[in-house]
């Protein structure tokens, strides 16, 4: 299900699930949205601005990058005379090519500010492959468009942008260089937004509430499933793991209820998909959590030579996809692993690992540690030592048998389902994530079991600052082009323990607070869907009602509840509904009037439509033209402020 059908400003999805949360409070969008203060603003990012975006002139092409240095008082600028192309012909027009880098579904704005306000001969045209040119606006005339123009895009697959002046003697007239060219990235439709929400299956009877207190006043019976809440907000997928034997992780005792085991998790799957959201299942063949620091192998497994145990992974993974498909909640996605950078199913290579946990790995390490497993060495990996650097390979090999078995079996049994790994890319260490990828996929393409998407858990805390995760997304996508990413664990917490203390975790730039919170989070959706190509397939929050919480439990005449923070408002808020053409550029001379324009564009991308929007302008001061210079004028319209920046010129 793509944004422009279920998120157009979040209408629930069948009239009982509308009828239900009205009557509980919860409708009317993000007004009803209670605990904390956050406002929640369409993403926009200048990918102009962007060290991926490169520029290239048709003369002075060593100057071409003062159109996107962020300065408009620098430009590029024709040469005078420049008339032949680099193997002689003559070329009739001058341009400014921007590359972006890769494909963006999501450009639907370009903004052109000229050096000069003087009359040009120009287009602004978009392209796919530098073939085949489409032109978004239209200023060959030479009487519009003088100072600079924003065009709206609605076009797929836009890689280049490309401004070119269509008048030869004009072209090589100087004063008609371009001062900075901007181009708008929206969130694109198919970015996928949504929660790891495995602790649904323990939340099964606990209503959630996005106003507790008027929900209370009107005694809703029962509340809202927290499924419900979370898909009335925009979440479009939702993860769930799945434990082999659930396990105490000190005591190793089995646990009853058997939380987020294949039995129940089958139930909440079905809760899942009868909800129309997406499912991914992420398999961490334990018993406990499996993350970077601990891969507990499954007890029932233990003790298996490390062929049986290559066996069970396909054959536990195949027989539980099985039982998905015949309930009806084929997953979209599944994961074979989880956060595997360390490898997994760790077995008697842990005591050369130094593994401590989880606690009952050590405590019975005659059972866990009986057999070899799937962990990988990396105190070995640059090792000069030729036993060590053999046992490292021994372990690359074996954790890529593991991996390619638990593949294979998703492909026979769930050939619909994408396959995902996943991984890490800890505070500086994108060198080690790099060493993983390649070993790994190497191994696995030779075995012809190579994965769909590539993914990475992102915490400021431990993963370093959004720029470190777009530079990390970028490195990755470049290296690997045959393969999609995913951000497949992301969080913040909206208040500190003990509470009041709003600093920003490590590495972030954001406020522990409601609206910190939101914004951190939706700086996650920005990064993800900045990266060229359209790569990132999507962003899941991890645990939202449970770790980092986007609830927060009030007190209430009736109880304590769980009411949702306003940030919850980030997955339906940061989808653009209409991208406006909110800058006009107009050229007018000495005591002459002004001519607003009595309406502007404005851009649907659901429904791919453009229309005109009617503009009411601020009164023009009766002075503002009795000398050169230029000034601005504020104007409103139904979808937003819009600014008209007047130049004055001298009079004739």
């Amino acid at each position: 299900m793509t944004h422009s059908t279920h998120r157009a400003r979040v209408l629930a999805g069948s009239a009982a699930l509308a009828v239900a949360l009205t009557t509980a409070g919860l409708a009317g969008g993000p007004a009803a949205a209670g605990y904390g203060e956050a406002v929640v603003e369409p993403v926009e990012t200048d990918l102009a601005g962007k060290d991926w975006v490169t520029t290239h002139a048709t003369s002075n092409d060593a100057d071409s990058g003062r159109a996107t240095d962020g300065d408009e008082s620098t430009a590029w600028t024709p040469s005078a005379g420049a008339t032949k192309g680099p193997k002689g012909p003559k070329k009739k027009d001058q341009a400014l090519t921007l590359d972006l880098g890769g494909a963006y579904d999501g450009l639907h704005k370009i903004e052109v500010v000229l050096a000069d306000a003087m009359p040009a001969r120009y287009v602004v045209e978009v392209s796919k492959d530098k073939k085949r040119w489409v032109t978004v606006a239209d200023h060959h005339d030479g009487r519009s468009g003088a100072a600079g123009t924003t065009a709206l895009v609605d076009r797929d697959g836009t890689r280049y942008v490309r401004v070119r002046f269509t008048d030869p003697a004009a072209a090589r007239d100087t004063r008609n260089g371009i001062a900075e060219v901007h181009a708008y990235n929206y969130l694109r439709d198919d970015l996928r937004l949504g929660a790891d929400l495995s602790y649904a299956d323990q939340e099964r009877d606990q209503p959630y509430y996005l106003d507790a207190e008027a929900a209370l006043a009107g005694e809703p019976d029962p509340g809202p499933h927290l499924l419900d809440v979370v898909k009335d907000r925009g979440m479009e997928h939702l993860r769930l793991r799945i434990w082999n034997d659930p396990r105490d992780e000190t005591t190793g005792v089995e646990t009853d209820p058997a939380y987020q085991g294949p039995e129940r998790s089958l139930t909440v799957a079905r809760e899942i998909v009868d909800r129309d959201l997406s499912l991914g299942i992420d398999f961490h063949y334990a018993d406990s959590w499996a993350d970077p620091s601990k891969q507990p192998k499954p007890r029932a497994w233990a003790e298996l030579p490390f062929d049986e145990l290559t066996a069970r992974v396909h054959d536990f993974t195949a027989d539980y996809l099985t039982r998905l498909k015949e309930q009806g909640t084929t997953p979209a996605k599944v994961a074979v692993g989880n956060e595997v950078i360390n490898g997994f199913l760790y077995g008697s290579e842990a005591q050369i690992i130094g593994t401590t946990a989880p606690q009952y790995f050590t405590d019975e390490a005659d059972v866990y540690q009986s057999q070899p497993g799937g962990g990988l060495l990396w105190d070995y990996w640059r090792s000069d030592d030729p036993e060590e650097q053999r046992l490292y390979t021994e372990q690359w090999d074996r954790f890529a048998t593991l991996m390619a078995s638990g593949i294979e079996a998703v492909r026979e049994a769930s050939p619909e389902s994408e396959v995902e790994i996943h991984a890490i890319v800890d505070t500086g260490r994108l060198d080690k994530t790099m060493e993983f990828w390649t070993q790994l996929l190497t191994r696995l393409e030779a075995a012809d079991a190579a994965p769909d998407v590539l993914a990475l858990s992102y915490y400021p805390e431990w993963h370093g600052s959004p720029e470190e995760l777009e530079h990390n997304l970028h490195t990755i996508a470049d290296a690997f082009p045959d393969y999609a990413l995913d951000v497949a664990e992301t969080a913040y917490p909206a208040e500190s323990w003990p509470p009041g203390d709003p600093t920003p975790l490590p590495n972030s730039p954001f406020p522990v607070t409601v609206q910190g919170q939101a914004d951190a989070i939706q700086r996650v959706f920005q990064v993800a869907n900045d990266v060229p190509g359209n790569r990132v397939q999507g962003v899941l929050v991890w645990e939202p009602a449970n770790w980092q919480p986007m609830f927060t439990w009030v007190e209430t005449g009736s109880g304590w509840f769980p009411e949702a923070n306003a940030s919850l408002d980030v997955f339906h808020e940061s989808d653009v509904t209409h991208v406006l053409q909110d800058d006009v550029r107009l050229v007018t001379r000495v005591d002459d009037d002004v001519r607003l324009p009595r309406t502007v564009d404005v851009l649907s991308p659901g429904d791919h439509r453009t229309a005109r929007t009617p503009v009411v302008w601020q009164a023009v001061p009766g002075d503002a033209t009795a000398v050169p210079g230029t000034f601005t004028v504020a104007g409103t319209t139904e979808y937003g402020p819009v600014t008209a920046t007047v130049h004055v010129l001298p009079g004739r």
